[in-house]
């Protein structure tokens, strides 16, 4: 489909399901080189996250875990810019070296929440893999370990990311038109 609607927008096919595929793998590829001999803990940011952490996890191929949080920040297609925690962490990740999985790093408000309490609760190393990155709408000052795919600072749904909770089956990334 080279158009979709969804409630009351019109959006346009931007990023397709095999780049998106080629895009993970290569994240995936980067993770299993740099954390060899690490063991992880991947803590997947629901719900955006949760297409994106399922893929990269069959690509991940060191001895890890994953574990799964849960944060609120929109409402429509903007962000309030303010973070709240609808569920927290439940394990441990004290001397842990961290992946945090994200659908997508904006403004680097969310991120910079996540860092600073895994960092409070005695994480060891941190890192961040997100599937989209847009560099233009950066607010925060926030290292990005892995960037699947940049785009630029438009409202997008599929592959996880909605527009009121809708849209995240889609297996392409489609962008807003109006």
């Amino acid at each position: 489909m080279d158009a979709i609607k969804i409630k009351d927008k019109q959006f346009t096919l931007s990023i397709t399901e095999e780049t998106i595929q080629a895009a993970v793998k290569r994240v995936g590829e980067a993770i299993n080189k740099d954390l060899a001999d690490k063991d992880p803990i991947f803590i997947c940011v629901l719900n955006g996250a949760f297409m994106f952490a399922g893929d990269l996890m069959k690509t991940v191929n060191i001895p890890c875990e994953i574990t799964f949080i849960k944060l609120s920040s929109y409402v429509g297609t903007y962000s309030t810019g303010k973070v709240h925690e609808v569920m927290g962490l439940n394990e441990s990740v004290v001397g842990r070296n961290v992946v945090v999985v994200e659908d997508i790093v904006d403004t680097g408000i969310t991120m910079e929440k996540i860092i600073a309490s895994l960092k409070a609760k005695g994480a060891a190393d941190i890192k961040v893999a997100t599937f989209l990155q847009k560099p233009d709408a950066l607010k925060r000052d926030i290292a990005v370990d892995y960037v699947a795919i940049k785009i630029p600072n438009e409202f997008i749904v599929g592959y996880g990311l909605d527009y009121d909770g809708y849209g995240r089956n889609l297996k392409d990334i489609y962008t807003v038109v109006d």
